[in-house]
């Protein structure tokens, strides 16, 4: 889709430059010989005859362009349906929620059958490891995770902690100190999680918490998958793949939420989308429909 967009866009340019050539080559004609005039119509008439070339190949274009869009259009629906049927996915945010990122996660898992998000945590950056260390002492279940030095694992364990539910001592323990926002129980795991960056990339103690983070998710046994939007600055797939999460960076495009859909499905990990930072192409593997009876 982004191909043909590019395309057209450059042949609309190729044709002003082809006007501007012609306009001034009238211009011009008035002050030469008869000899020169007589190349000047010819290069004009060149000219004109690249035009119309290039004008039926923009139109051509953009017929190929709304073709593509019907096409995506009507098999969408049917590559999505029961895609992530019954799955459970938990939504972790860092930084306040985005209401956009919301909207567009919750259609993805609605197109392809899974449940609502099953629970949300808005991660409160930059983290404050005074106020961390507090609250773990204060609990000496968990008091082992005191100390800067301890900020990864605790990133770690708070992530295996979100994804198999059940007990989940440092999420009740931390929750006034790291948590923003939050919807939905720990009672029950989940079969999946995605990660939205709201906030501003993050250094020092906090950035040593996130990469504990990420990476827990990676290693949990569930799909984990980072996104973003199209126009998503300053994006956060580097990161995302630093620490083991797969990323899809178009969740704005159907493309990117059918990637999502495939890598919560469980399909090869990797980055995917439209940026130049998707070394993994635009779509992970499709495995094939199941076979029908004739």
């Amino acid at each position: 889709m982004f191909d043909l967009r590019y395309h057209v866009a450059s042949l609309a340019a190729v044709f002003l430059a082809l006007v501007i050539g012609i306009v001034v080559g009238v211009g011009i004609s008035g002050s030469v010989s008869s000899g020169e005039k007589s190349l000047e119509k010819q290069r004009i008439a060149r000219l004109e005859g690249q035009l119309a070339a290039t004008a039926k190949a923009a139109a051509d274009l953009k017929r190929r362009q709304a073709s593509s869009q019907d096409f995506l259009d009507e098999a969408y629906p049917v590559v999505m349906a029961d895609r992530l049927k019954d799955r459970r996915v938990a939504v972790v945010y860092v930084g306040a929620e985005s209401a956009r990122m919301r909207a567009l996660v919750n259609r993805t898992l609605t197109d392809a059958g899974a449940r609502p998000v099953v629970r949300v945590r808005a991660l409160k950056v930059p983290v404050d490891p005074e106020a961390v260390d507090n609250a773990l002492l204060a609990r000496p279940t968990i008091s082992q995770y005191v100390g800067n030095e301890q900020l990864r694992p605790l990133g770690r364990a708070l992530a295996q902690e979100l994804v198999t539910g059940g007990e989940t001592p440092l999420w009740d323990g931390l929750a006034g100190e790291l948590v923003d926002q939050q919807l939905g129980g720990l009672t029950n795991p989940v079969d999946g999680v995605v990660v939205v960056r709201s906030a501003d990339p993050q250094t020092g103690p906090s950035a040593q918490f996130l990469r504990g983070l990420y990476s827990g998710l990676a290693g949990s046994g569930v799909p984990a998958v980072g996104v973003e939007a199209t126009n998503s600055k300053p994006t956060a797939v580097r990161s995302f793949a630093e620490n083991g999460l797969s990323s899809v960076d178009d969740l704005d495009l159907p493309e990117g939420r059918f990637a999502l859909a495939l890598l919560l499905a469980g399909a090869q990990s990797g980055r995917y989308g439209v940026k130049p930072s998707a070394s993994s192409g635009l779509l992970p593997p499709v495995p094939p429909g199941p076979a029908t009876g004739g």
